[in-house]
């Protein structure tokens, strides 16, 4: 298809005023950023734990290997080849796929609203830890006086400890996204990455120097190679890959249509992947020694005391802290990292909505953060500062992740694979400036194998939830924020979807320069406007 030399300057003028990442180096800290983020550091320890200890490391290298990394490169190739948000990149490889990239928007929005609010816990948590304001009870604590949870229904009733951490959250976030794409998100990760690594790393050291550490990293990586043979444990190493990788619900699509168009996207991939493993088992070694250690103190096995999720976070660490020599040390290292690592993943998620609103409405980054941010902000208050806040999160996030993240995750990636035919494409995109090179290989891989593995994760997940109501919550809270949320936002994304793109916008396929290879390489890094477009 022929362009005139028009449109093609018009197009990286557009490109311009999106912005982009200054150097190779910001983004693979942004996507890094984005993939390390709560689920590393409570949940990968208990996962690995609970599905054979040390013989669970064989089946997640074989996820990451497998699925993780061509996932993770097949999202990197549509937002680098096709420049837009997760809406643009997929209307541009096909006009009727625009709705898969409104549908994982809006997944993301949902993320970003109840995110914030762990993390405002996080941030609270962070200075209860200096004089133990839990006291002798940490269970009784999170859920009595700080979160004030009651009956399990929804109410109005606020929690001002929950309310005033997350707006200081939500002001944050929204100055972060305001300032644009590198001089916000980019600097964020420049700064906050660094300090997550360092702040971690002596959160590890402090809990291997404790008493019976050597317990708890026995018992997490002491390996049962029978657990190998059980199909549910090579299912949750899939799905913790998928789950930390922040693939499929159009973040890492969004953050490579901010790389410059020469930039090696393959040697990226791969930095990101295993920068992301290597932080959970990190996370594990550390989580496991003060378990070890809490495990010691109290006499019990470390199984009595080993945990995930909220539980590990909120309850078993707080107790950790208050027998630990240093606590408030150990304290403040483990939620401030928890509180790093969440802001660095809410940028990105949010930045998928900001992103697709500037794209299809020529808004700019100020107007397009404001109304994102600020509904996104006020529904979060509304629904998790108030004294039911706890169970409308666990519900939305446990539907959100299983039926949102990996079922829009599949319908794309078989979309993509067998109905646009776009795989080769692709590829060679990859492969102009990648390397290693990409070919038969990662096209069967990312067609294959990766849909089977997920198929399998969400088929028992789904046999699960409909032989047991999930936590014995009431139907009536399952179904309004969980499975009808699951069913409204494919709905939605294609409703949104037919909503005309703002005038002079390239949907034709790739925008014109978008083969690195061409003489017309004008990057986009560097030239990010901010809130003045």
């Amino acid at each position: 298809m022929s362009t005139t030399s028009e449109g093609a300057t018009a197009q990286p003028e557009q490109e311009r005023r999106r912005g982009g990442f200054s150097s190779r180096r910001v983004f693979i800290l942004a996507a890094i950023g984005s993939a390390v983020g709560l689920g590393n550091i409570w949940r990968f320890p208990y996962v690995a734990y609970e599905n054979g200890g040390g013989a669970f490391v064989l089946p997640y290298l074989v996820a990451l290997l497998t699925a993780g990394i061509p996932f993770l490169l097949l999202d990197y190739a549509i937002g680098h080849r096709h420049r837009g948000s997760a809406p643009l990149s997929f209307a541009r490889l096909r006009r009727g796929a625009e709705g898969l990239g409104w549908w994982q928007v809006g997944i993301c929005f949902l993320i970003a609203i109840y995110y914030a609010a762990v993390i405002a816990w996080a941030l609270r948590y962070t200075f209860f830890s200096l004089d133990q304001a839990w006291g002798a009870d940490p269970e009784g604590f999170f859920f009595g006086e700080f979160l004030q949870a009651g009956d399990v229904q929804v109410t109005a009733d606020v929690v001002p400890g929950v309310l005033v951490p997350l707006v200081l959250v939500w002001l944050a976030v929204l100055v972060i996204m305001a300032l644009g794409v590198q001089r916000g998100i980019g600097a964020t990760s420049l700064v906050f990455i660094p300090v997550l690594v360092l702040a971690f790393a002596a959160l590890v050291v402090q809990a291997l120097l404790l008493p019976g550490a050597g317990a708890g990293l026995d018992a997490l990586f002491t390996p049962d190679w029978s657990a190998l043979t059980s199909a549910s444990v090579w299912a949750a190493a899939f799905g913790q890959i998928f789950f930390s990788l922040s693939v499929g619900f159009g973040i890492m699509i969004t953050y490579a249509s901010y790389v410059g168009r020469r930039e090696d996207m393959v040697g990226s991939g791969l930095v990101v992947g295993f920068a992301n493993s290597g932080f959970e088992l990190l996370a594990g070694i550390g989580v496991f020694a003060a378990l070890g250690f809490m495990a010691q103190a109290n006499g019990v096995a470390v199984d009595e005391v080993a945990s995930d999720g909220i539980g590990l976070a909120f309850v078993a660490f707080p107790a950790i802290i208050s027998e630990a020599p240093a606590g408030a040390l150990l304290g403040v290292l483990f939620f401030g990292c928890l509180v790093i690592a969440g802001i660095t993943s809410l940028v990105s998620v949010i930045e998928v909505v900001i992103s697709a609103v500037r794209d299809k409405f020529d808004t700019s980054r100020l107007t397009a953060t404001l109304a994102v941010g600020v509904p996104a902000a006020v529904l979060s208050l509304v629904l998790f500062s108030t004294t039911s806040g706890i169970y409308v999160l666990d519900v939305v996030d446990h539907f959100v992740n299983q039926y949102g993240i990996l079922v829009v995750a599949l319908v794309s990636m078989l979309a993509v694979s067998w109905a646009l035919r776009a795989l080769t494409g692709l590829g060679d995109h990859l492969n102009v400036h990648g390397r290693p090179r990409v070919g038969t290989g990662w096209r069967l891989l990312t067609s294959v194998v990766a849909p089977a593995a997920l198929a399998v994760v969400l088929v028992l997940a789904l046999r699960d939830d409909l032989a047991t109501a999930y936590e014995d919550y009431p139907s009536w809270l399952l179904l309004v924020f969980g499975w009808a949320l699951v069913v409204a936002l494919p709905l939605v994304g294609f409703l949104v979807a037919r909503l005309p793109w703002r005038a002079g916008t390239h949907l034709d396929g790739p925008p014109p320069g978008s083969d690195p290879a061409t003489p017309l390489g004008a990057t986009t890094t560097g030239h990010d406007e901010g809130g003045t477009r």
